[in-house]
């Protein structure tokens, strides 16, 4: 494998010094450029977009070539095993993801498979490896997973949703299945995840989109124990370096002190929280990445400037930050407003680290 020429987003994980904050967008391949949009019409359909490792590759690279980033992420879907699990998953515009089996009962919990990650989903690790090999030691690539109980909850309502009637109705009404699905998913998440290590990802990241849906108790025995379990079992060093796991709970500021104690390496943040005050709760015990609101592209690049500052200014001067926004990238933002944050994040930075 190339020796990486831009490991500022490594050191970052890592809480070490850097001459300029590094930056990645989640879903920063994504509708918003008019690139990503005819590839995937070329491929046909998302999931086959997802399958076919070149057009992967293809729009995984696609914001490198437009933006300085310093980090790219695999172009795939959260959905990805419980689509292998047989479940049925269908995109219908509009709607979302849905799926044909949900998983209710003991029963559908038990017959679930057991996957080969390397078999099952073999074309993710097909994309992880063309990936990598494109990018030649251009920037780190990124491999992720859906956290354990963002996993369920889809599975389990069968598609998305904003009470999760039948998720929270397991959870409360019949809490040993629930831990059974937890655990089930939570050692394929690990398998997955390692498998794209092994192919070639150089750092993790989990997505608990829904975690904030759970009140505190029940976040913490469920959603962060699951990921506590996938964190324990992952692979730590590959190819003689370090791979940093980052955990990502959308709305999860109430529980970071807790998500630190999981032994990741990095915690993502959402808007809502402030980043000095979580420098503060969590000392350097983890690196943060975030966590500007996505909505801010939807102003002028004068606005997105100063927002871009205002974040930097909170963290300060300091080691152990990854610029990014507090969620996915809207297919409606400009790209030229992400030129913009990319652009003020490198150079601003790059000033307050002098200083340190």
């Amino acid at each position: 494998m190339s020796e990486l020429k831009n490991d500022r987003f490594l050191r970052a994980l890592n809480r070490e010094a850097v001459d300029a904050t590094p930056i990645w967008v989640m879903r920063q391949a994504g509708r918003y450029l008019p690139e990503y949009r005819e590839t995937r019409a070329r491929a046909g359909s998302f999931m086959d977009l997802c399958r076919n490792a070149e057009l992967a590759c293809e729009v995984t690279l696609q914001p490198l070539e437009r933006f300085d980033l310093d980090a790219a992420i695999l172009f795939s879907d959260i959905l990805t095993i419980p689509d292998a699990m047989g479940l049925g998953l269908e995109f219908t515009a509009g709607e979302g993801p849905t799926f044909k089996t949900p998983v209710r009962t003991a029963a559908d919990v038990a017959a679930l498979p057991k996957l080969d990650v390397n078999v099952d989903l073999d074309y993710v690790m097909n994309a992880v490896r063309t990936i990598r090999s494109a990018l030649g030691g251009r920037v780190p690539l990124i491999g992720f997973s859906g956290s354990p109980w963002t996993l369920a909850t889809y599975m389990i309502e069968g598609a998305g949703s904003k009470e999760y009637p039948h998720a929270k109705g397991m959870l409360y009404g019949d809490p040993d299945t629930m831990h059974a699905l937890m655990n089930h998913l939570a050692d394929t998440v690990a398998d997955y995840l390692n498998a794209q290590i092994l192919a070639g990802a150089q750092a993790v990241q989990i997505f608990d989109t829904w975690g904030g849906a759970l009140p505190f108790a029940q976040y913490a025995e469920f959603s962060l124990a699951s990921m506590q379990r996938v964190v324990d079992k992952l692979i730590r060093e590959h190819e003689g370096r370090k791979v940093p796991v980052i955990l990502f709970t959308k709305g999860g500021g109430a529980w970071l002190e807790s998500m630190a104690d999981t032994g990741c390496d990095a915690l993502g943040l959402d808007w809502t929280c402030n980043l000095g005050n979580a420098r503060e709760r969590v000392g350097h015990k983890v690196a943060l990445q975030g966590n500007l609101d996505p909505g801010t592209l939807f102003g002028s690049d004068e606005s997105v400037a100063r927002e871009a500052k205002r974040a930097l200014d909170a963290f300060g001067p300091n080691s152990g930050h990854v610029f990014n926004l507090g969620h996915g990238i809207s297919q409606f933002a400009n790209a030229d407003r992400v030129k913009t944050l990319v652009d003020t994040v490198h150079e601003y930075s790059a000033q307050l680290h002098a200083k340190a």
